[in-house]
């Protein structure tokens, strides 16, 4: 089967991976809602385990980190007053680094996002990891885009759940996680496989 020329490639928009060392780590919905009930994610482990292994060069290549967490209210499984919404300890902030509260799947829309990262002086670069691939990360990506910034979304720390699709039939949550990933990649930003592709 062949394929189609991505958007990016058709405007003229660069392919080349960040250096980790001069961009600035955003970690979305890292909340452990994700790892069990009804919002748990399959591959959540393993995404956070990469995540993990992202924020430690981050730290240690002194990469500003902003984390973004998803409030929904007391008594849902997005309750940040609750353990079930807190950062799952694998990728916890660290004094100094900045939380971001929001209320929709894209971080940016009325939150303090943009004046953080302003007051980092952050740009262009973003990297981008998180819950859930095809929801808070991809549009997190296309807002950044959207505000001139380059995001670069890290595949091996992100995570999904199965869906059904509009006829009914079951998406894997392979499937829905490389097609989010596919659509961010068309136009929105790059995509890193892993997190040792990002030079330092």
């Amino acid at each position: 089967m062949s394929v189609s020329t991505t958007l990016r490639d058709v405007i003229g928009l660069d392919r080349e991976l960040p250096r980790l060392s001069t961009a600035t780590l955003v970690l979305i919905d890292f909340q452990n809602t994700y790892c069990e009930g009804v919002m748990a994610l399959p591959g959540a482990d393993r995404a956070l385990d990469a995540a993990a292994r992202l924020l430690e060069r981050a730290r240690a290549a002194g990469t500003p980190v902003v984390h973004v967490i998803n409030d929904g209210g007391e008594g849902t499984p997005y309750d940040i007053r609750a353990e079930i919404g807190q950062i799952e300890p694998r990728v916890a902030a660290r004094e100094g680094e900045a939380v971001v509260v929001k209320g929709f799947p894209n971080s940016f829309h009325e939150t303090d996002l943009l004046e953080t990262l302003r007051k980092l002086d952050a740009g262009p670069d973003l990297v981008l990891a998180g819950f859930m691939t095809h929801m808070c990360v991809q549009f997190t990506a296309q807002g950044a885009f959207n505000l001139g910034y380059r995001p670069t979304v890290v595949a091996e720390a992100c995570a999904t759940r199965p869906l059904a699709a509009p006829g009914g039939e079951p998406i894997s949550a392979e499937q829905l996680h490389a097609a989010a990933l596919t659509t961010i990649g068309d136009l929105f930003g790059l995509v890193a496989a892993r997190v040792d592709d990002l030079p330092a």
